[in-house]
């Protein structure tokens, strides 16, 4: 894949800065000064951040093997308020898009969008199926698995919204099928979060 500098500094910011924001929604604010928030600091980077990171570069890869220019550009207000609402319990993570260029098609346009939410649904099963396999000894290992299949859970359902300028839109806009196999599996993942 090919970078500019530019995008490069704006995935290490976003992917910082929305850790920070998952990290203050998971740990609390009255654990902000804590050692438990550095752990929730890891474990969102480890989990949010690289679900977010991944999703975007998938629209990237995909999106540049069709021959396009994509580049990552950093929502950097939308990330503070994702900060900002993380004081609240509540998070919006929109931290910002992979813009293409060039020859797009509607198909090209869903496959390029469906890739994001498909790497979330596939990060997810990864994380959960240690959740159903294992015993943890650890705690902070249990949170780890147990906020990463959440996360990316979320993750996935989330950028299926079928409204602009949600990857659904563009999605079911090319092939219904394929928005409504992904959305069920999605909506199903983030449901089974809440029991597992």
């Amino acid at each position: 894949m090919r970078f500019t500098k530019r995008e490069i500094k704006d995935l290490f910011f976003a992917w910082i800065l929305l850790s920070i924001a998952f990290a203050i929604l998971f740990a609390g604010f009255e654990e902000l000064l804590s050692s438990f928030f550095i752990v929730a600091l890891l474990i969102s980077a480890l989990t949010a951040g690289i679900g977010f990171l991944l999703h975007e570069l998938m629209h990237k890869y995909v999106a540049q093997k069709y021959g396009l220019y994509a580049e990552f550009q950093a929502f950097y207000k939308m990330i503070f308020l994702a900060i900002g609402l993380a004081f609240f319990g509540f998070i919006f993570a929109a931290p910002g898009a992979v813009f293409i260029k060039g020859n797009i098609t509607r198909e090209r346009n869903g496959k390029i969008s469906v890739a994001g939410p498909v790497t979330n649904v596939i990060l997810a099963i990864i994380f959960l199926i240690p959740l159903l396999l294992l015993n943890f000894n650890s705690p902070i290992l249990q949170l780890f698995f147990d906020f990463g299949f959440r996360i990316n859970a979320l993750l996935a359902l989330f950028n299926m919204i079928p409204v602009m300028p949600f990857d659904g839109a563009k999605v079911i806009a090319w092939d219904k099928r394929v928005f409504y196999i992904i959305g069920i599996i999605a909506l199903g993942l983030f449901l089974a979060s809440w029991v597992v």
